[in-house]
């Protein structure tokens, strides 16, 4: 039961971590080198 008792937290430790990379795999990375200038926005036309 004492073995239990440890490993139980620590694997669920280990879940939570791979749950968290398996997510930065999924989504996409913010884009901090374009500038809100660059993007067309608030040009008036020209």
């Amino acid at each position: 039961m004492a073995v239990l008792a440890v490993l139980i937290p620590l694997s669920m430790l280990g879940v939570i971590l791979v749950l968290g990379r398996y997510e930065e795999l999924l989504l996409p990375s913010p884009r901090t080198d374009v500038e809100p200038a660059e993007n067309g926005v608030g040009r008036l036309g020209r």
